[in-house]
């Protein structure tokens, strides 16, 4: 009897379920003249939530009230609620207003009645939800058939701070937000040219994200511009809570490590890779925009770079490639050489690891593997533990856990360098996915070291060098400029040139007119590294690979130099 009872509840909201989806589907798509049966719908729709405002109005001397106001608190700005549509309705001369005929008020208050810069009149009732839940006032006219919306959202919003996974020394110190506008005005803020063109669009059945896109015309390529336009469209999800969200459904492959789409939370990063002629995506609730196309280089690209003499910002770059180097194959080499090519070490050092090896119960790629999981435990939760003892993993990790399993006798003091070498090396990406991308190739190469030494390890080098160069981000190869190489990509690819000899070289690409010309500027082989596409009769091949953002030569509009 309990299973039979049981089995009726959960029918029994499926039922529910299919009359309101009836219910739904039956009712009318544009709104009614009847005032009082559209605030009963607006009640009804909403669950009679109490965040919902309603406000009658008297216009024009009427007895009875003829208007209404809704708005939700809390994503509405009270402020110009009350001054701007309340006030500005209420003091509007009831003379002016024909009191017979609705249409003619609602013009007369759109021309007359509202000190707003943002107001618009819309019929679909799908729309006019969608606007009070996105924090726009809704006015309804008793018999008109028509709505006005008054652009009021405000609410409570993170204030503009500091950059919390993109530190720099010396440069900007502003960061996106979790609002959509503000980061739009911060990038406007930046780049005051009419060229900047805006995007927007609404991503979710349930959510209706707002997702942006901006690009500078003449520079970015009008194909790809188009390609990702149509991917965003055609994202079919009931939700788009982060930008992450946007970024898997886009990508060209989703089975890689490699992350093929660049993210900032910096505003100065997004403008330098919009003067590139790339493309950003904004999604509204994150701090975190998308820049496409990408390829390798750009992850090691910091905008300090710029901001710093050239010689100490190649220095810069050079110490994050070894870093990366370390990453994925310094545990894996250790494993290589203390297991199967002795003669490789000189003979002093290997003393001294055949020494401390002696009474460690495992091989060298066990301790290694038992060393980073350790390594990525403690790395996990210092990430997740409160701020306030957040500090205690660290302390704990490397004081009493390093030393305790040493002197124990389960790990040599050599290992214990090597895995904390190589979680030292992973923190100086500047990009955090590619960290992540490198720990997880990490463990592939310590298994392939630790069954056939170096030759696992060059065979598997060749299959990551061999996938990398399999990638495109939209269409652009993953490790242009090097491979394409291009010789001018070089100025700012793995290293940054001075100022004057990239600006030198996009002057003169601009000059030889050797360009295909009324496409895409030329700047971004100059002095952005080759990052855009260089198109030909027969087809286009993709390259890129710098992100110079400040060196920007005022002739090169209009004009794309092939490399």
């Amino acid at each position: 009897m309990i299973g039979y009872r049981s089995r009726n509840r959960r029918k029994a909201p499926k039922k529910d379920s299919e009359e309101l989806e009836l219910s739904s589907k039956t009712r009318p798509s544009v709104i009614s003249g009847n005032m009082e049966e559209q605030l009963a719908r607006i009640r009804t729709e909403s669950g009679d939530s109490p965040d919902i405002v309603i406000r009658r109005l008297k216009l024009g001397g009427q007895p009875e009230d003829n208007c209404a106001i809704v708005y939700l608190n809390g994503l509405s700005d009270p402020q110009m609620v009350n001054h701007f549509v309340m006030e500005s309705l209420l003091h509007v001369n009831p003379d002016l207003l024909n009191k017979e005929d609705p249409e003619a008020m609602l013009k007369r208050i759109m021309e007359d009645g509202l000190a707003m810069g943002e107001s618009r009149t819309m019929t679909e009732w799908n729309d006019i939800m969608l606007a009070i839940l996105s924090g726009d006032t809704a006015i309804l006219i008793e018999g008109s058939e028509k709505a006005i919306v008054a652009g009021t959202q405000g609410g409570e919003w993170r204030s503009v701070t500091e950059p919390t996974s993109q530190l720099v020394v010396r440069g900007p110190k502003d960061s996106f937000v979790e609002s959509i506008a503000t980061n739009i005005s911060l990038i406007r803020r930046r780049m005051k040219s009419p060229d900047l063109w805006l995007e927007t669009m609404k991503i979710g059945s349930v959510t209706h994200t707002h997702v942006a896109i901006m690009y500078v015309k003449g520079k970015a390529d009008p194909e790809i511009v188009k390609e990702i336009k149509e991917r965003i469209h055609g994202i079919k999800i009931e939700g788009i809570l982060e930008s992450a969200y946007i970024e898997e459904f886009i990508q060209d492959k989703t089975v890689t490590p490699f992350p093929t789409i660049y993210n900032t939370e910096r505003p100065d990063d997004a403008a330098g890779k919009l003067l590139e002629g790339r493309i950003i995506v904004l999604v509204d609730g994150t701090p975190f925009v998308l820049v496409l196309p990408t390829v390798f280089v750009h992850f090691f690209q910091s905008p300090e770079d710029y901001a710093q003499r050239f010689d100490i910002a190649i220095v810069m770059r050079i110490v994050r490639y070894l870093c990366f180097i370390i990453l994925i194959l310094g545990p894996s080499v250790y494993i290589a050489l203390t297991t199967f090519h002795y003669e490789m070490v000189p003979t002093l050092l290997l003393i001294s690891l055949v020494a401390q090896r002696e009474g460690v119960p495992f091989p060298a790629f066990v301790e290694a593997m038992l060393m980073e999981i350790v390594f990525e435990i403690l790395r996990e939760a210092g990430v997740r533990m409160p701020r306030a003892i957040g500090q205690t993993v660290s302390v704990v990790g490397a004081l009493i856990l390093g030393q305790a399993v040493v002197e124990a006798g389960l790990i040599t003091p050599a290992m214990v360098i090597v895995v904390a070498l190589t979680g030292i090396a992973s923190f100086a990406i500047p990009a955090y996915n590619l960290s992540i991308a490198g720990r997880l190739i990490r463990f592939g190469f310590m298994v392939l070291s630790g069954m056939f030494g170096f030759y696992g390890l060059t065979l598997g080098l060749i299959v990551l060098v061999a996938h990398m160069n399999s990638l495109r981000s939209f269409g652009e190869p993953y490790l242009a400029p090097i491979s394409p190489f291009r010789y001018k990509s070089q100025k700012d690819a793995v290293l940054r040139m001075p100022f004057k000899t990239l600006q030198s070289a996009t002057l003169t690409a601009s000059a030889s007119g050797s360009g295909k010309q009324g496409n895409r500027s030329s700047t971004q082989q100059g002095i952005g590294a080759g990052s855009g596409t260089a198109e030909q009769n027969n087809g286009s091949e993709r390259g890129g690979g710098g992100s110079n953002q400040h060196a920007v030569a005022p002739s090169a509009e209009g004009n794309r130099n092939s490399g």
